[in-house]
């Protein structure tokens, strides 16, 4: 049996049409029991070009949309979650959108979220 170098693996997939190409992620995916997401992106992109580098956010941001109809609920809620007074609580919650806690890992961020939607606010997290 004749090697087979990486260039020639590389030829064969350029010529492969995306649905097979598709395919063979998939059933690659299955073998070696990965996941090929980051591998979707470079297919994704041109010819010749290098595929972007995606790294994972680890810190995020808590940013209050709207109170809706239970403003005190939700300016009690900010103040116990960031231990600011009632005024700057209040001016948070007056300036939607507006960040309430910055830089929180995502477990932390999913937490303050719940809170404050329980409370009547509309959260987002970026």
């Amino acid at each position: 049996m004749a090697d087979i170098t990486k260039q020639d693996v590389i030829d064969f997939i350029s010529n492969m049409s995306v649905l097979a190409l598709a395919e063979l992620i998939k059933e690659l995916e299955e073998k070696f029991g990965v996941s090929a997401a980051a591998a979707t992106v470079a297919v994704a992109a041109a010819p010749g070009e290098a595929a972007p580098v995606v790294e994972e956010k680890t810190e995020f941001d808590v940013k209050l949309t709207s109170c809706g109809d239970k403003k005190i609920q939700v300016i009690k809620v900010i103040r116990a979650l960031t231990g600011l007074g009632l005024k700057e609580a209040k001016a948070v919650a007056d300036e939607t959108p507006s960040v309430v806690k910055e830089g929180v890992s995502k477990e932390e961020a999913e937490s303050i979220k719940k809170e404050l939607e329980e409370a009547g606010g509309t959260i987002e997290i970026v």
